[in-house]
């Protein structure tokens, strides 16, 4: 027996944001993820100690769900950025390079933290009220009687993952099938409890990107399928194809023990009588007229054959996540039971067919008029399409969040530097916060050079980043030329791609040691229509992140202590 070890005592540490090693832990984190953001972010290859799958990405689902973080601290802020990400899918990055800016920015000033806590609270208020009021000078609507916008939006998301290896006829094909796909999910008739269908990602690897495509209703991919083309399938008097969907194992094998005991009488198989129970079943299906089964697990081989014999398809092995959207596509209900088989779980097809693509194969389910779809989604290898596979359903849930709040926020650090103009100009006049004037003012810029270090974070090439006096947008100076350059030469749209380079804009480097200049009017709201390309945020997902970044920092600047069991 080994020897029992004494516990040992929790370790206690006071003040952990003035120890060394959370400011270098903050500050490699922060780094790792600052050179992820953007479109020109670099990519990071990431795997376990002991080898395994290596994940290259750029995205915070990934790089977060991956990255080992052992400091306490550290883990609130990685945890605090995971939900924000499993929310809302988007600005996982935006809001975790925030964080640790704010962070950063605010432990450096010789101010309280319970002051810095109730300054930057009033400072999120004001960025909200602003950027919810009509008077917003980095809001879009989005018109979803156009495509524009919407286009724009979905664009955005996918050249932010340069870990997908896509060229702009790539990026502009698999916009129009993102955005087709969403839009085939919106119910026809809109009802007081309308809900959005699905639409089903279908892997297809080693194919080119410009192969995908979208399908209306399901496929199931059924690697044995031998079935001919066009398929004899039994069809009602009314040309309609009844459907059943079984959501138990159909396999027959025998009574599971650990549910409890049976009795079985001497002579009698319980093999051959869970068959016989199964092939009464295959019976009632027959008469019922059904042309088509499906079955979440397993179906007995015998079974099948009786099925076939009679004119009836049978689809095993669909999984669990298919159940819900056929479901919700022939209007069957999953049937859980042998004994709960009844006319009134079945539901109804258009077609089905047999599709293949690549080497592999289809059952096709075409339904009537329906909110479900098929995305077969095609990348050159397994790297770049799992990385596609996520931007994909970050576009979706991107456009669903869109049509509950139709509105988006400019993109390319057009944002973030507007705010923090926007900021430096109401903070000018006084306020009544029970705090000095100097401490407001502290805050208040620390928070304004958190924003505009986010937008900075969009340049990994060395060159300047520039603000303008207008309009407070993002404006990127090519590398290699010298700071006392004529700006006017140099830039020619800013970061979103509203505003060109075409009036006396005053530019300003971003990167100066206090930040962009305080602006001495109001700022002018840029006339905000969709163009060719406009780089969007998700107006949800970004309003999030914001909130979530600036209370993540006022958590971690109140913890006093940490307390670490040592066992």
């Amino acid at each position: 027996m080994s020897r029992l070890e004494a516990k040992k005592p929790a370790l206690f540490i006071s003040n952990p944001l003035t120890k060394e090693t959370l400011s270098q832990s903050l500050s490699l984190l922060s780094g790792i993820l600052k050179s992820c953001y953007g479109p020109a972010g670099r990519l990071k290859q990431l795997h376990n100690g002991v080898g395994g799958y290596v994940c290259t990405t750029s995205q915070s689902s990934a790089i977060l769900s991956r990255l080992s973080v052992s400091h306490p601290v550290l883990s609130v802020l990685t945890a605090s950025v995971q939900n924000h990400i499993s929310r809302f899918s988007d600005c996982g990055l935006f809001t975790a390079v925030l964080c640790c800016s704010l962070i950063e920015n605010f432990k450096s000033l010789n101010v309280a933290s319970c002051t810095v806590v109730k300054i930057s609270k009033h400072l999120l208020s004001l960025c909200m009220d602003y950027l919810k009021s009509e008077a917003c000078g980095c809001r879009v609507s989005v018109d979803f009687g156009s495509l524009e916008t919407l286009l724009c939006l979905v664009r955005s998301v996918l050249t932010s993952k340069p870990a997908c290896m896509l060229n702009k006829p790539e990026v502009d094909h698999l916009t129009m099938l993102i955005l087709k796909a969403f839009l085939s999910t919106v119910p026809c008739h809109v009802e007081a409890n309308a809900v959005l269908g699905k639409c089903i990602i279908i892997p297809v690897k080693g194919r080119r990107v410009v192969d995908s495509s979208v399908l209306p209703g399901l496929l199931i991919e059924t690697p044995e399928i031998q079935w001919a083309k066009p398929l004899a399938v039994k069809r009602t008097c009314s040309n309609l194809i009844k459907i059943a969907l079984f959501c138990m194992s159909m396999s027959g094998d025998p009574f599971n023990p650990e549910e409890g005991t049976i009795t079985v009488h001497h002579g009698i198989s319980l093999e051959m009588a869970e068959l016989n129970q199964l092939l009464n079943v295959g019976k009632q299906l027959v008469n019922d007229e059904v042309g088509l089964v499906v079955c979440q697990k397993v179906i007995h081989p015998s079974l099948k054959r009786y099925l076939k014999e009679n004119h009836i398809m049978a689809v095993d092995r669909a999984g669990l996540s298919l159940m819900e959207p056929l479901s919700q596509m022939t209007g069957c209900k999953p049937i859980a039971s042998v004994h709960s088989l009844s006319p009134s779980c079945y539901g109804s097809l258009k077609d089905v067919r047999v599709e293949s693509f690549a080497s592999k194969h289809f059952v096709h389910l075409i339904p009537h008029n329906t909110a479900v779809c098929s995305l077969i989604l095609c990348n050159r290898n397994e790297t770049a399409w799992d990385e596609l596979k996520r931007a994909c359903e970050t576009a979706e849930h991107v456009l669903q969040l869109t049509i509950k709040e139709p509105l988006a926020l400019l993109g390319g650090g057009c944002t973030e530097t507007h705010l923090a103009s926007y900021i430096r100009h109401k903070v000018r006049k006084t306020q009544d916060m029970d705090c000095s004037q100097t401490q407001y003012r502290l805050v208040a810029n620390g928070f304004c050079r958190s924003l505009e270090s986010v937008a900075c974070s969009l340049n990994h090439d060395g060159g300047e980043v520039l603000t303008d006096m207008v309009y407070g947008h993002c404006w990127f100076v090519p590398s290699g030329f010298p700071s006392v350059s004529n700006w006017s030469d140099l830039v020619s749209k800013c970061g979103c791609g509203i505003n060109g380079n075409t009036e006396n804009l005053n530019w300003r480097l971003l990167q100066g040691q206090f930040g962009s200049p305080v602006i001495q009017g109001c700022l002018k709201d840029p006339s905000v229509k969709a163009a060719d390309f406009l780089a969007l945020d998700c107006f949800a997902a970004k309003c999030s992140g914001l909130q979530v970044a600036l209370e993540t920092a006022n958590l971690i600047l109140d913890i006093s202590y940490v307390i670490k069991d040592q066992n």
